[in-house]
Parts: C-alpha cells; structure tokens; sequence
C-alpha cells in the first residue's frame, strides 16, 4: 500500500487494534494510519512491538505501541491508559486478537482448551471494551474480526468457528447498547494466507481447493480486510451499525 493512495477518512482520530503487529492486524492499523488517524499497536511480545511501530513511523503514520496479551487485565487496562495519556480519546477499536489452539472435534476438546477460546476470542474483547467504553468519543466506532468460518464452522476448527459466531451476536448486542453515540460492526474475513492461518499454504493444492471455492478464484489479502474495516470504522459508513459484512470473494456464508 501506498499513502498517497488514499483519503484522510481519519484525520486527528485515534485507533486501537489488537493483534497488530503482523497480519491482518498490522495492515489495518497501516490503512488506518495511511488515512490520518494515530493508531496504537499491541501484541504479547515487545520486540515485535517495537518492530511493528517502527515500520509505521518509518511510513509517516503517528504510531504508539503497548505489550498486550489480551488475557492479561493489567495489560489490558495499561493499553487503554497509555492510548488517554498520549491521546486524550479513543474514536475506534478493532478487535482482532483470537488464538485457535485445537484441531479436535468440538465434543473432544480439552475444557482448558474450550476456555481459552472463550476467553481470547470473546471475553477478553468485552473486557477490553469495558476499559474502553468511558473514553470512547462521540460518533465513535468498534469493528470486530470475526470469520467465514462463523458461518459454518469447518472441520479442525469448529470450536473457533462457534466463537467466531458468538462475534456476529455480540455485535448486534453492543450495537444496540452503545448507540446512538458509537457504532458496532463486524468483518468475516474468507481465506486470507497469512501466519495465523498458514495451512491455507501448506501445500500448492489446498491452496487451489481454497481458491475454487470463491467466486473471484482468488484468496483474500490483509489489505482487502483493511479495506473493509477502514470503510466500516469511517465516516462513510455512518449508517451502518449491528452489521457484519463479509469479505470473503464470495464464498458461501449464511447461518
């Protein structure tokens, strides 16, 4: 992506994302920064932290960075403090953090492992919006990243499918809490070859069986699901709240 490509949909707004130091995440975050606002980067690990702030800066995009395991309340608490300290507001959250840690069937699953996948993929961004919530501006915006998979949770990934569609829900929830001063709604991304998803590219043909169950016989890019979520966070989606747009090259997805 090129700066110059773009609007400035978000000027002297400010921008939390989870999970952004690679990814999915870090592309929004920069397709964000690109349109003006000052975005704040978390992960777990400092060093790719500090990695990630560096390659906004070095792109001339106003970049905080905070340590954050969504997990972990002080950091949590940490991030949302570091973000009013330096900011004084929040205008949009995107909640990208999720952890798919089982490949079993849901009734063989680890009740440790049941709990983290709650706890990552939904609880730890209802806390995170509690901290949130008090500095959030007026006419402010949260999107969540859910998945294609919340439609139909596939084989090897039907429990992080259900809590993929527990986000669909979660969004009509809020949307109807938090209005009418902010809005709430949700990206499903398709297939989208990136580190958390790498099986998508652990061989040539599952690649192709990936491709050909899109319309457009293509995978998704980090840079299509920014474009999605920049254009729900903006301005220009003003009237849309509660919703769940998918961007999946049209791959089937209905409940």
């Amino acid at each position: 992506m090129e700066k110059s490509m773009f609007g400035r949909r978000f000027e002297g707004k400010v921008a939390i994302v989870t999970a952004s130091t690679q990814g999915i995440g870090f592309s929004i975050a920069q397709r964000l920064g690109f349109e003006g606002a000052s975005v704040v980067i978390s992960s777990r690990k400092q060093k790719n932290v500090d990695e990630a702030v560096g390659k906004l800066k070095a792109q001339g995009i106003e970049a905080l960075g905070s340590v954050c395991h969504v997990s972990n309340a002080q950091q949590r608490k940490n991030l949302i403090e570091q973000t009013v300290q330096k900011y004084g507001k929040i205008d949009v959250v995107v909640l990208n953090a999720a952890v798919n840690p089982s490949v079993n069937p849901i009734l063989q699953t680890k009740e440790s492992t049941l709990d983290k996948l709650w706890e990552v993929n939904i609880k730890t961004s209802i806390l995170l919006l509690q901290d949130a919530s008090p500095h959030l501006s007026k006419g402010s915006s949260i999107v969540f990243i859910s998945s294609i998979s919340a439609f139909q949770p596939p084989p090897g990934m039907a429990m992080y499918g259900v809590t993929k569609t527990a986000l669909l829900g979660l969004t009509k929830a809020l949307a109807s809490e938090l209005a009418p001063h902010t809005r709430v709604n949700c990206v499903a991304p398709g297939f989208v070859p990136t580190h958390f998803a790498s099986y998508i590219t652990s061989s040539e043909a599952k690649r192709r069986e990936m491709e050909n169950m899109t319309s457009l016989k293509r995978l998704g890019t980090t840079q299509d699901m920014a474009a999605a979520t920049a254009f729900l966070a903006s301005d220009d989606a003003s009237y849309i709240t509660g919703e769940t747009i998918v961007v999946s090259g049209g791959t089937p997805s209905r409940l």
